[in-house]
């Protein structure tokens, strides 16, 4: 939450250029507060674990959340009871013409895919320009990262040679970004995919700003302000045991893995492993949630405007 004080304090200008949330007197008598209405585009296969990762961070704030399951409209997951599907989930079809204050589109396990392929593509590249009228803010996680930044700017992911797999450690890029208040200069993010995108094409386009990132595996966190969005490749959102999951079922498949990186005590599988993401986490999603607060009209016929 920010803190109010008066426009002319020292503290004032040096707290903003810090990035710490300072709002002027004037602005904090003109605020008015209602629940934030927040989107989960769930595209993950095991629905209830993701579901259950992104309402625990989104919902650590003392701010007020309405949370919104949706799904593509075609899609039939396998993975899920259609009880819960029919119960707690929309089609997009029947959402597209409501406003949201943010909006997550969700990794899907489907990398190896060219985007074109995908078999709800076309109904997500209407999504994400329905977020340009309809959402303030919108968090592209993993391959939804991918498929917004390629879908806005054509910026291409990359096929592996291998599994980048494990806890990586990554640099704070922008100190001073509303969207890093508190975060560490060096932190360890989990990283599961087969793909990558490249810094120097993200460099290449105007106006996109990468904000975290490592030297082993590339851009992590980037900002497209033009889009009001935000793209992460990683997975902050995972469980403690979320890569051992992953591990474990790739063992018990026979399918070539490493252990994860940096995961495991002294990389050693029979001990349980540590989280060590896990503040940074609640950081991020707190900075982006309080940062829509901030920044949202308070009448959501307003978004998009």
């Amino acid at each position: 939450m920010p803190i109010t004080l008066p426009e002319n304090l020292p503290a004032f200008d040096v707290l903003k250029r810090e990035g710490v949330m300072v709002m002027s007197r004037a602005q904090a008598a003109r605020q008015d507060i209602r629940p934030l209405r927040i989107g989960l585009l769930n595209l993950m296969p095991k629905k209830i674990q993701t579901e259950n990762q992104f309402a625990r961070l989104v919902g650590a704030t003392p701010l007020q959340i309405e949370l919104s399951l949706i799904r593509m409209t075609g899609h039939k997951t396998k993975n899920t009871a259609a009880e819960h599907m029919a119960e707690f989930y929309r089609p997009f079809q029947e959402v597209k013409g409501e406003k949201f204050d943010g909006l997550i589109i969700t990794g899907a396990p489907i990398e190896h895919l060219p985007f074109e392929e995908v078999t709800y593509w076309d109904e997500l590249r209407e999504v994400m320009d329905w977020t340009q009228s309809n959402v303030h803010s919108t968090f592209g996680v993993c391959w939804g990262g991918m498929a917004m930044i390629n879908h806005f700017h054509g910026v291409e992911k990359h096929m592996l040679k291998e599994k980048a797999f494990g806890c990586f450690r990554h640099r704070n890029l922008a100190p001073s970004s509303p969207y890093l208040r508190g975060f560490s200069d060096d932190f360890v993010i989990p990283v599961s995919r087969w793909t990558e995108m490249r810094q120097e094409e993200i460099d290449a386009v105007p106006g996109l700003v990468t904000l975290l990132a490592s030297d082993e595996v590339g851009p992590c966190l980037v900002e497209d302000p033009a889009h009001r969005a935000l793209y992460i490749f990683n997975h902050f959102e995972y469980d403690s045991d979320t890569l051992k999951q992953e591990y474990d079922r790739d063992i018990a498949s026979g399918t070539p893995v490493r252990v994860p990186v940096n995961y495991y005590p002294d990389d050693d599988p029979s001990k349980p492993p540590m989280n060590r993401w896990r503040s940074h986490a609640h950081l991020l999603y707190g900075n982006w949630i309080n940062q829509i607060y901030q920044t949202t009209p308070f009448d959501l016929a307003e978004i998009g405007g």
